[in-house]
Formats: C-alpha cells, sequence, structure tokens
C-alpha cells in the first residue's frame, strides 16, 4: 500500500510539472516570447531522490535546492546533466560546501 502510494506521489509530480510548463508555454505565447526561453527550475527541496528521479525521467532537467545538506547529498546520487541551482540564503560558513557542486 505505501509502495503504491509513493508511486501515486511521483505520478503526480510529473503530472504537475507537465501543467506547470503547458502554463508557461501559454504565457509565453501571449507575452510574445518564445517558451524555450523561460527556465523552470523544479524545486526540489525536502524532496526525496527517487522523487527527483521520476521528475528527470519525465525529461525534466533543472533542479533547485535551498539546503546546502541537500544538495551535497543529492547531487552526486543522480545524473551529471542535472543543472543544479541553489536558491536559498548562503551562509558564508557553507561556500566551502557547495564547491564541489556544479551550480547554474
Amino acid at each position: 500500500m505505501v509502495m503504491m502510494a509513493a508511486t501515486a506521489v511521483e505520478g503526480a509530480a510529473s503530472t504537475a510539472l507537465r501543467a506547470v510548463l503547458h502554463r508557461v508555454r501559454q504565457a509565453a505565447e501571449r507575452s510574445g516570447r518564445i517558451a524555450d526561453d523561460v527556465r523552470v527550475v523544479a524545486v526540489s527541496k525536502t524532496k526525496p531522490i527517487s522523487l527527483i528521479r521520476q521528475v528527470y525521467d519525465s525529461g525534466h532537467r533543472c533542479f533547485g535546492e535551498n539546503y546546502v545538506q541537500e544538495i551535497i547529498e543529492k547531487a552526486p546520487q543522480l545524473p551529471e546533466d542535472i543543472e543544479w541551482h541553489f536558491v536559498g540564503h548562503l551562509q558564508s560558513n557553507k561556500v566551502k560546501s557547495l564547491l564541489g557542486v556544479d551550480l547554474f
């Protein structure tokens, strides 16, 4: 039962992402912009690697974290072609921890 619930949540994440990307395309068209010029960052704050992987497997490559501990834990466990963005406040004592992570 727990596994089915986890799968449903993960499927919901991909569905939600598709809906957001659709809305971004619509907004870009209305404003005369090119949708491919808009970068959507899926903030994976506090989400498990399995959920990030499912969204990755649906084609998304741009993720953001706002906790240093999470990005340094998750990045090495996920594909190297992910574009990581640090989206939180960065304390000076945490800068060295991020030096090994490719950030965009």
